[in-house]
């Protein structure tokens, strides 16, 4: 049956199904036809939607992903659309036209229905089309003539295949091919395909070249862990390398607080630069905590690293860090907002810095309700803390370098400051040890306590060269007493 002929067909069916006399379109027409119906459709509208204005397509088109395919769509599709006085359409995900080519003729007679680009061509907003229904169906469709729901696009004929991410699965758009009923051609649906195809099989190629350039940056953190089971992962979950060789699945998920691996063990997820450094316990055994140090006593720059990774840190984040290491057993929002804050603190703040955070750290470490802390914490100042709560006088006075995080002004670090100044200072006063004394008037708290240095002068031995260092020392805080 010729174009024309076949037109006229379709469109007896289509004014008996509309006019409910009967008629009977193809299965994938007549179930579009209901769907599109559904959503309140209207069969005599005249154009399709026109949402996105030329410059919010170019914004839309530079962050697509089908941007970079579009080179060699366009050796495919575009040179025949001309000849055959077609237009080659590209769709994202929703149905808006990112890109719409061809000769300026039909060009023209496309927009008058508004077959062009920021329009949106899905079912829901524009009826049966052949991009609307494979979006909708997740395959190739070719919708001929009166098959289109809305009467005004009964003079085209178009053919439509879906393009899904090689690396997620997920529907990035469709590929189509639109024009005029006398320019129809048989093969029309089986090029869209292909070209659809061609464009995955791009994709996949770009895909495979930037594994190869993730896993030769990211190598060096799998080598680090020296024989512990561990992967590296890309940004979506798919597993780049591991050690040993096969202890995974293909793909993992990466949204999820705590990744439970096939065979029931956890892994603990460390974001990289780009992609994920996962760990994995050994079988049979507990999985290794990571390491956290913070080094925040005396420190204008606090600093932390996780299993020897250094963090950048901020003030508020050491705050933050330094709370949670001083309740291991978590915090909830508002408990931090009241620590961190003090009573004008906001919840949602603390909710903001902690997603931060845990960006830093990794969903693994920094776990919620409440907030707290999965890994072996190690801080200079809860070593001091320890040590005094042990009767260490002298490992106390060792590992207290000045005050804690002293440009912080939130309460509970300043709490913990004036504890740990009060109970290292009194704790050398009465042990009278001259090593213990010594290091605490070394730093920048003890430098000027006529008491401590009252009673180092006194403990220090008459030959040792720092006893005249020491009572200069004294006599320069007595003065200012």
């Amino acid at each position: 049956m010729d174009a024309e002929r076949q037109s006229h067909a379709l469109s007896r069916v289509y004014d008996s199904v509309l006019a409910g006399v009967g008629g009977k379109p193809r299965p994938v027409i007549s179930d579009s036809w209901h769907r599109s119906l559904a959503a309140h459709v209207d069969p005599e509208q005249r154009e399709a939607p026109v949402v996105y204005e030329p410059s919010e397509v170019v914004d839309l088109r530079d962050a697509h992903p089908l941007a970079s395919v579009l080179p060699m769509l366009r050796e495919t599709l575009v040179s025949i659309a001309d000849e055959a006085m077609h237009v080659m359409i590209i769709t994202d995900a929703h149905g808006y036209v990112l890109w719409c080519e061809g000769e300026a003729e039909i060009r023209r007679a496309a927009d008058r229905v508004h077959l062009t680009e920021g329009a949106q061509w899905s079912e829901e907003a524009s009826g049966t089309n052949a991009m609307g229904t494979a979006l909708a169906l997740g395959r190739s469709v070719t919708v001929h003539s009166a098959e289109h729901l809305v009467r005004a696009y009964h003079g085209w004929t178009c053919a439509a295949s879906p393009v899904r991410d090689p690396d997620t699965g997920r529907m990035l758009g469709v590929v189509d091919i639109s024009g005029p009923l006398r320019t129809v051609h048989p093969a029309m649906g089986a090029l869209v395909s292909a070209a659809a195809r061609l464009a995955e099989g791009q994709l996949q190629v770009q895909i495979a070249t930037r594994d190869e350039r993730l896993r030769a940056r990211n190598m060096r953190h799998l080598t680090a862990l020296h024989g512990e089971p561990g992967a590296l992962l890309s940004p979506t979950g798919r597993v780049l390398a591991a050690e040993p060789l096969g202890m995974l699945p293909g793909r993992l998920a990466v949204d999820v607080d705590r990744l439970v691996l096939p065979d029931g063990r956890v892994g603990v997820l460390e974001p990289l630069a780009e992609g994920y450094l996962l760990r994995v316990p050994r079988a049979g055994g507990p999985a290794r905590m990571p390491l956290l140090e913070l080094a925040f006593l005396g420190a204008e720059h606090p600093t932390a690293s996780l299993d020897g990774r250094e963090l950048p840190l901020s003030l508020r984040h050491a705050e933050i860090l330094t709370a949670l290491a001083l309740h291991p057993a978590g915090l909830t929002a508002d408990q931090l907002a009241l620590r961190l804050y003090g009573e004008r603190g906001n919840p949602t703040t603390v909710r903001a810095e902690m997603h931060r955070l845990r960006a830093q750290l990794g969903d693994g470490v920094l776990v919620t309700r409440p907030y707290r802390l999965r890994a072996d914490v190690r801080g200079d100042f809860a070593a001091v803390r320890k040590a005094l709560r042990g009767g260490d006088v002298v490992g106390a006075a060792a590992g207290y370098r000045g005050a804690l995080l002293p440009r912080s002004e939130a309460p509970v670090v300043c709490e913990e400051r004036e504890d740990l100044l009060a109970g290292v200072r009194r704790a050398v006063i009465t042990l009278g040890d001259a090593e213990s004394l010594w290091e605490f008037t070394r730093t920048e708290d003890g430098r000027g306590d006529a008491e401590a240095l009252q009673h180092l002068s006194r403990v220090l031995p008459r030959g040792d060269f720092r006893r005249e260092l020491v009572v200069g020392e004294l006599r320069r805080a007595l003065a200012e007493l």
